[in-house]
């Protein structure tokens, strides 16, 4: 007797969204923009704590690059999965609007295309203010969003989209943001960097946990599905606590105040939920553990700002 996937019910027509301008933000999933701004915060915050000057123009299009490659990988994904046949009737996660048959696919591929274009404009005015590291940073973002779920093996599909996330929604979002606003990158940065791409690597682990059935009968072969359910467990709880333990590195004790230790008033939600990942059998009742977990990586990102200003003005 094989063990059965847990199901959700069909989504109720009522509650899915009637306009056009409903199904479209539901297809961009605002929810997970935050993973994309978080970075660009505090990669600005912590440049301005080094130097005391930021450039507000750059932020603004440092900000909205990254937003629109996320929407951007969010529509391919969309359609690419649907395509791929990974969000059938049974899926657990959000619904989605290509597969409910809310958007077609080839206008969400599209657009997909569209929003990778315009965070390519934004990246021209970027790399004329960063160089070529900036140029390198900007193809390679674009290429991983489509590369998440296209191609002939999409990251997706492999065990590789935790480290993909922490390089890109962290080492490089943090880091590059950093040398936009200062010419210059080091320790710091990066280390802020892995901080803040660990919470959206748990994100994603959640996202995988939840689906492990239905992935493996896709033949997806990602993380959760190699390690098995115990220790992804134990590396959710690793990924929301780390970056709090690292935090100390690169905000420092400031003539003998520490003002770290602001962000670990984010350490008693992030036991909190990590206590209920590991209690949470994979299925529909993480999709709101995928959620805290996005808003656990606000609350983050928002202490360190905070704790980056009080640095800076003790140190005025």
């Amino acid at each position: 007797m094989t063990a059965q996937s847990p199901t959700r019910p069909a989504p109720n027509p009522r509650r899915l969204p009637q306009s056009l301008i409903g199904r479209w933000v539901m297809a961009v999933r605002p929810w997970s923009l935050s993973l994309a701004l978080a970075p660009v915060a505090v990669g600005t915050v912590l440049a301005w704590a080094a130097t005391g000057r930021f450039n507000g123009l750059v932020l603004v299009a440092a900000a909205l690059g990254a937003v629109l490659i996320q929407v951007g990988t969010n529509l391919y994904n969309d359609a690419a999965d649907f395509e791929r046949g990974n969000d059938g009737p049974g899926r657990l996660g959000p619904p989605r609007a290509t597969a409910l048959g809310l958007l077609p696919g080839r206008a969400v591929k599209l657009a997909a295309v569209l929003s990778f274009a315009l965070a390519a404009v934004c990246g021209l005015y970027l790399a004329a203010i960063g160089g070529w590291p900036i140029v390198l940073l900007g193809l390679a973002s674009i290429a991983a969003g489509l590369a998440y779920t296209a191609g002939p093996l999409p990251i997706a599909y492999t065990p590789l989209g935790e480290v993909f996330v922490v390089v890109f929604f962290g080492l490089g979002a943090v880091g590059g943001t950093y040398w936009l606003q200062t010419g210059a990158l080091g320790q710091t940065p990066l280390i802020a960097g892995l901080a803040v791409g660990l919470f959206a690597a748990a994100v994603l682990l959640v996202n995988n946990h939840r689906d492990v059935v239905a992935d493996a009968r896709v033949g997806r072969r990602t993380l959760a599905i190699l390690i098995g359910s115990g220790p992804s467990k134990a590396l959710y709880t690793a990924l929301v606590i780390a970056p709090i333990l690292l935090t100390p590195l690169f905000v420092a004790p400031t003539d003998r105040r520490p003002v770290a230790w602001l962000v670990f008033l984010a350490a008693l939600p992030a036991v909190l939920l990590a206590r209920r990942f590991s209690r949470e059998p994979p299925g529909p009742g993480l999709n709101l553990v995928l959620k805290r977990t996005a808003q656990l990586q606000i609350l983050y990102a928002a202490l360190v700002c905070v704790a980056l200003a009080a640095q800076r003005a003790l140190t005025a």
